[in-house]
């Protein structure tokens, strides 16, 4: 039998207690309002479990009464997937189910439930000697959960891989309320299907993870980093061969940066000097990490090397932890400095690492013809091919003019992307943002083995309702 919103309330506060329930709309706010705005319905109550228990019991309430449930981590997603979307759902907070559970120096595995924090997950790799590698802009407040629902990826990508990679088993509640006991902390486990890979990136829409085993790995002595300044994205591209070549896994980032974004954050006040070694078309940021028991000199000497053939024109190597601060500090504020410039238009893709230039000459152009004047700041994870193909609005437009345009802006972008062979959604996700488009875009027969795990696991469709396939 549905239930109204006062009749949710009244049940849930039975179950989990009045303290662990919010049922007014202007308490709940903080848990509608996602990072970039896009988003506006309410929610019928939200819901703060402090351990697994509750979350079955919560669960097993939904299945019963048809109820959508919408799991939340930190709220830092950027497509909508942890916020409501038709007003009736019930956001589940994990924000209470924050115990780092265990943590094996010898094995290399972290067992932390589903919100601890990522920055705290860092915290309690590094108090054991250790690293957990996936480093994010929004770490101080996004939770493991989360980052693994979405399958985050971050900065250092290239070395260690996205969230799914570090990732070795999940627990998680499933639609019925049975509890998926998968954390699994073994490098060899071939007895059937990778479930934990289904949940891993499944936004929520096949289970609630509510712990996982993370892999974590020695810390490294230092970091040996540097601003390069290059002509091009082909020819940074030659250079990040150069360094792969010589560095192999050592080479934690690969990440380009426009000089119009450096020109943003100097005329916005937002560095607190200029991090370069004076003006250049592009930016690459490198850093290479030091092992105990090797010599420094590794990321300097490679330079050296690509000078020497004409991929560089100079760099500024960091001599400092706080020049690191200010060198990453320009990279992750990217995406923030453009809000100060007025409207934006930003696309989260990949394409295959060696068609990146391509991607920024083709998509610039192509966004110049939709909206002539308009200013491209592509960024991102050239080490692993991931382009946040952004723009923000020609000199003196109207932002509202400007985003009335954007769909056309998109079309033009992912029509190269998909040429390209890549794809629309790198690590952002698709939550309720993209998923028209993915219908459009991804294979029909993917699809439809998509649609026939969602019908198995969660027949009545409670789990994040709307979601990724619609």
């Amino acid at each position: 039998m549905a239930l109204d919103a006062r009749e949710i309330i009244a049940e849930l506060s039975t179950l989990l207690g009045p303290e662990a329930v919010i049922g007014e709309r202007v308490d709940m706010a903080p848990y509608l309002a996602e990072p970039r705005r896009r988003f506006h319905a309410p929610a019928a109550a939200v819901v703060r479990p402090a351990d697994v228990a509750q979350v079955q019991a919560v669960v097993r309430l939904a299945n019963a009464h048809g109820i959508g449930l919408i799991a939340q981590g930190g709220n830092t997603g950027l497509v909508g997937a942890q916020v409501p979307m038709r007003g009736d759902e019930v956001i589940i907070s994990l924000a209470r189910l924050d115990a780092v559970r265990s943590l094996d120096v010898a094995a290399g595995t972290m067992t932390a439930e589903a919100g601890v924090i990522l920055e705290s997950a860092h915290k309690a790799a590094e108090a054991a000697g250790m690293m957990f590698p996936l480093w994010l802009a929004s770490q101080g407040s996004a939770r493991i959960g989360g980052v693994l629902s979405s399958n985050a990826g971050g900065v250092n990508v290239l070395a260690f891989g996205n969230a799914r990679e570090l990732c070795m088993g999940v627990e998680a509640v499933l639609a019925d309320g049975q509890l998926y006991r998968g954390l699994n902390s073994l490098k060899k486990d071939n007895t059937g299907y990778d479930l934990k890979d289904l949940l891993v990136g499944a936004e929520g829409t096949l289970g609630i993870i509510t712990a996982a085993t993370l892999k974590i790995f020695p810390q490294p002595e230092d970091h040996e980093t540097a601003l390069v300044n290059i002509a091009s994205p082909e020819m940074a591209l030659e250079l990040f061969q150069l360094l792969r070549a010589r560095a192999g896994s050592r080479l934690n980032a690969f990440e380009l940066v426009p000089q119009i974004g450096l020109e943003f954050q100097l005329r916005h006040t937002m560095l607190t000097r200029d991090p370069t070694a004076g003006a250049s078309p592009w930016y690459a940021l490198v850093e290479l990490s030091r092992m105990k028991g090797t010599e420094p000199g590794a990321l300097e000497a490679a330079l050296e090397a690509g000078l020497d053939i004409g991929l560089l024109e100079t760099a500024a190597l960091a001599q400092s932890v706080a020049d690191r601060t200010n060198m990453w500090a320009f990279r992750e504020q990217m995406s923030e400095v453009q809000s100060r410039e007025g409207a934006s238009i930003k696309h989260d893709v990949s394409v295959p690492i060696a068609a990146i230039p391509k991607l920024i000459a083709e998509g610039s152009a192509a966004a110049a013809r939709v909206m002539p004047g308009i200013r491209p700041v592509p960024f991102g994870h050239m080490g692993d091919g991931n382009i946040h193909f952004n723009f923000s609005q020609p000199i003196g437009a109207d932002p509202k003019w400007v985003m009335a345009q954007d769909d056309a802006v998109h079309e033009a972008i992912y029509e190269i992307v998909l040429k390209l062979g890549g794809s629309v959604s790198a690590e952002h996700g698709i939550g309720q943002l993209k998923s028209e488009l993915l219908k459009r875009v991804k294979d029909p027969v993917a699809l439809q083995m998509m649609r026939s795990i969602k019908l198995a696991l969660d027949p009545k469709g409670i789990l994040n309702p709307g979601k990724l396939l619609g």
